[in-house]
């Protein structure tokens, strides 16, 4: 006889707090999208590239022109990246 378990769920808090603290990711922004991760971001160039770091529950962290500048702000503050697809 074959049990099956119960799958654990994860309540919306739970899930949005999963890898609090741990885990960050990095995507490309375009300018427009600018002002509702950073508000308080000043005018920027709308031909630059930019690059955001955002914790786990999707809090912005930094906003550069420098995606090299994401990684060593993750591992300053000792967050893991990962790839989001």
């Amino acid at each position: 006889m074959l049990i099956k378990e119960a799958t654990p769920r994860l309540t919306q808090s739970e899930f949005a707090h999963l890898g609090s603290g741990e885990l960050a990711y990095i995507r490309k922004m375009r300018v427009d999208e600018v002002s509702r991760c950073f508000p308080d971001a000043p005018d920027i160039d709308p031909r630059a590239d930019l690059w955001a770091l955002f914790a786990a529950d999707g809090t912005p962290i930094l906003l550069t022109d420098n995606r090299s500048s994401t990684f060593f702000k993750a591992a300053e503050d000792e967050l893991r990246t990962v790839s989001l697809h």
